[in-house]
């Protein structure tokens, strides 16, 4: 059972898992009984949660000794608790949550030089997965305890999401004046990127790169997860929370599989987004008669939107701002919607 594994969760991320791990002589197996190792990426709590504690999850169905490795995104509340039951079923747990570097590649999974991962358990835990770890991550970085890795995976989404978000509004402002002033010369250079990050998704922004295998879906469950951390701790993240309410507004008109870059189109023309399959009047249905008026671009995201989120609806309908309800069906934070 040296160098195989089972995969359970996210087919995109279970198929780069397969193809890099393989480069290193690693092997997907289909079975437990042939497995030396379980690894897992899912993108809500909920999925994660059953794939291990449901009746006959890994937890229960693992055979004794077995590593079990773990991608998603999640709380260091729960990879406390998922490694105080494991540890106690004789099961070996490694918290690795996996980051996507440059999320606005049309295959952000093809090379591990693009992926990241924090990794965190007890040392000799950790040093049994890092072979595996590092044949699919260009960067493994060994946090320590429990919690670490996906406190620092947490901090690491924050800072993209807001980075993303801030791109998508500074390629809008550049857009809007110049069309105001009838002037495409006007700031002809702007937005200046203020980091590596910000330059990659103005790039994807302008060049409408909103397709790829790092979507919308995946992003949001990352920032779900650390929203739900920062809940644990007792703390409001203003920022972060703003941006959800973003991408939930992209998600309901239809954009949940396509790349976060995608975001740009929210403030976009109303014809800009049909072109790329987004249905405004899908956010009319959600939030009824005082959803937005996206007529005007960018003017009616931004001046309709920011004022009236209040008004779309009550979003801890779902397990606390998670945008997911019991069964993990995702809702988008915005009362009755479900995704296409």
């Amino acid at each position: 059972m040296e160098n195989t594994f089972v995969y359970f969760g996210n087919a995109t991320v279970g198929g780069a898992v397969e193809r890099l791990a393989a480069n290193a002589g690693w092997q997907r197996v289909e079975g437990l009984e042939d497995a030396g190792c379980v690894v897992t990426y899912c993108t809500t709590q909920q999925a994660l949660e059953d794939a291990y504690f449901d009746e006959g999850g890994f937890i229960q169905a693992a055979h004794p000794g077995t590593l079990l490795i773990d991608l998603s995104p999640s709380t260091p509340d729960f990879s406390r608790e998922l490694s105080a039951v494991a540890t106690i079923g004789d099961l070996h747990p490694v918290e690795a949550p996996l980051a996507v570097i440059d999320p606005a590649l049309d295959d952000a999974f093809a090379r591990r030089e693009n992926l990241r991962c924090f990794a965190a358990g007890e040392e000799d835990d950790v040093a049994a997965a890092l072979p595996l770890l590092e044949a699919i991550a260009g960067d493994v970085r060994e946090m320590g305890p429990f919690g670490a890795a996906q406190l620092a995976r947490a901090a690491h989404t924050v800072q993209q999401v807001g980075m993303l978000v801030s791109a998508a509004e500074a390629q809008a402002l550049c857009h809007a004046v110049r069309r105001a002033a009838s002037a495409d010369s006007l700031a002809a250079k702007a937005p200046f990127p203020e980091s590596d990050f910000a330059d990659v998704c103005l790039a994807a922004i302008a060049q409408k790169r909103f397709e790829g295998t790092y979507t919308l879906e995946m992003m949001m469950g990352e920032l779900s997860a650390a929203l739900m951390a920062a809940d644990d701790a007792d703390l409001i993240l203003p920022q972060a929370e703003a941006c959800s309410h973003l991408l939930e507004l992209l998600a309901v008109i239809g954009g949940s599989d396509k790349a976060p870059t995608a975001l740009a189109l929210v403030y976009d023309e109303e014809a800009a987004c049909a072109e790329q399959g987004l249905d405004w009047s899908r956010a009319e249905q959600v939030y009824g008669e005082h959803g937005h008026d996206h007529g005007d671009g960018a003017d009616g995201a931004a001046a309709d939107g920011a004022d009236d989120y209040d008004e779309y609806g009550d979003y801890d309908d779902y397990d606390g701002y998670r945008g997911y309800d019991k069964d993990g069906v995702y809702h988008g934070g915005f009362g009755a919607y479900s995704q296409n």
